[in-house]
């Protein structure tokens, strides 16, 4: 699927900060029927692990606070749920990339806390089964880029002709360029794949923590209200 087509896009002053913040978010995305499906016909990225999900690379750090979230949250986990436990308490759970930036460890092809396929607990990542144990959204154990994707905040700060300033927080779909130019060498990706926009309903009905987590309460409840039906809806959501 081609990823340039038509969106709908809303701009709305953030109700906590109406002079200061501008919310610009994407409808098409948001209004989309996308679904996370790993397990349930996800293909991964990579054609040689499709068991992995989007988990074969790793997940990068946002910051010091979202390293230092993971690793207690490693410290909590039971062998009967993290089938690499042992590896991580002996070696630790962070590693780094080519360029030297922080990430979890990657262990055998794939992330450290990937559960491969038969062990014995719960698949797939171990900090989202310890979520459930805890009772717990997935949000408050798992690294930052991973209880995000496929959503994409992005701040920038903007001047006004008359020299003030104010703060434009995006909200969008984490598709393959968002990964780097490496993105379009993924084998597979879920965001533009028809496989996964099988949700019973809009993204931002779904994804509600998610989205209050990256702008707020007062601005999602003020997005709600404007996700009506699109004037250019999610090409991989149309069936």
């Amino acid at each position: 699927m081609t990823l340039s087509f038509p969106r709908t896009w809303v701009e709305f002053a953030d109700p906590a900060d109406p002079d200061g913040t501008l919310v610009r978010a994407d409808l098409t995305w948001l209004t989309s029927r996308w679904a996370c499906i790993f397990g349930r016909g996800c293909r991964g990225i990579d054609a040689s692990r499709p068991d992995d999900g989007c988990c074969t690379l790793g997940a990068h750090f946002t910051d010091a606070d979202d390293e230092e979230r993971v690793q207690a949250a490693a410290r909590r986990l039971r062998a009967d749920e993290w089938q690499l436990r042992r590896d991580g308490r002996r070696r630790g759970v962070v590693g780094t990339d080519a360029e030297g930036s922080r990430q979890t460890r990657v262990v055998d092809g794939a992330c450290v806390f990937l559960n491969r396929a038969g062990f014995a607990g719960p698949p797939g990542c171990a900090l989202h089964a310890l979520a459930a144990r805890e009772g717990r959204h997935p949000l408050q154990t798992k690294p930052d880029v991973c209880w995000q994707l496929p959503l994409r905040r992005e701040h920038r700060s903007v001047q006004r002709p008359d020299g003030s300033t104010y703060t434009e927080v995006s909200l969008g779909e984490f598709d393959r360029r968002g990964w780097g130019p490496g993105g379009h060498d993924l084998d597979w990706y879920c965001s533009g794949a028809t496989e996964a926009h099988v949700g019973e309903e809009p993204l931002v009905r779904s994804a509600r923590a998610e989205i209050v987590a990256l702008i707020g309460e007062p601005a999602y409840a003020r997005l709600l209200e404007l996700c009506r039906t699109p004037l250019a809806p999610h090409p991989a959501s149309q069936r």
